[in-house]
């Protein structure tokens, strides 16, 4: 099966988990994860009209912004853990970052995406391990007022929402992660303050997509297992 045909098959799930929900398909954002993919991949799903694509390595989105930069309207979100001396080439390269975890990360973050001088801020989203996973990235729950009031403090970032990575243990566990994030928006100024709940991935998305996500990460379910 073609990447196009698999994109088909994953727009259909995500519109119908929506449906399902009483929710519209456009509200849930697809964002199509290329980890260890090649540019050739991303073309063919960006020819299947994909727009929206999800890297988890700063060095890997750098070298696929440069060898797919002439698909101008391409969008890159940067999903895995970011370290501050990256900072400074996600904010060249990344439409948005899903990944922010401490307060020093929003303050280099901020100021590097202001010497960009983009004409928008950049879309931000607080990370949250509120699985408590010693090996996961994130922000404790206590801890997220601390981190939103510092991504807030950098004119040119934008808070747009919370993402979180669920238990790689069974779907009881990621549905419970995903209610848990749910939960956090609406104890932090709810889908005013924090429009996006960015969780879900091939294997459990119609469960997130129940729970609110608006933003859901797919990577093998598009393009086929990782090598």
């Amino acid at each position: 099966m073609s990447v196009g045909q698999r994109l088909v098959e994953v727009r259909g799930r995500v519109a119908r988990a929506a449906i399902q929900c009483g929710r519209k398909p456009e509200d849930v954002e697809l964002v199509a994860v290329s980890k260890t993919k090649s540019p050739d991949a991303v073309r063919a799903a960006y020819a299947a009209g994909h727009r929206s694509f999800g890297e988890n390595y700063a060095q890997e989105l750098v070298a696929k912004a440069a060898a797919l930069a002439d698909l101008s309207d391409l969008r890159w979100h940067f999903i895995g853990h970011l370290q501050t001396n990256k900072a400074k080439v996600i904010a060249k390269h990344a439409y948005a970052v899903h990944t922010v975890d401490s307060v020093s990360l929003a303050r280099e973050l901020g100021k590097r995406v202001a010497a960009e001088l983009r004409r928008e801020s950049m879309p931000v989203l607080v990370e949250v391990n509120v699985s408590g996973e010693l090996q996961k990235s994130g922000v404790e729950p206590k801890e997220l007022g601390e981190i939103l009031e510092a991504v807030r403090a950098q004119p040119s970032l934008r808070v747009r929402g919370l993402m979180t990575v669920p238990p790689a243990t069974d779907l009881a566990d990621a549905r419970r992660a995903f209610e848990a994030l749910a939960d956090l928006r609406d104890a932090h100024g709810g889908r005013e303050a924090l429009p996006d709940l960015s969780m879900g991935m091939s294997g459990d998305l119609e469960i997130a997509i129940a729970c609110g996500a608006t933003m859901v990460r797919v990577g093998t379910a598009i393009f086929g297992e990782r090598l």
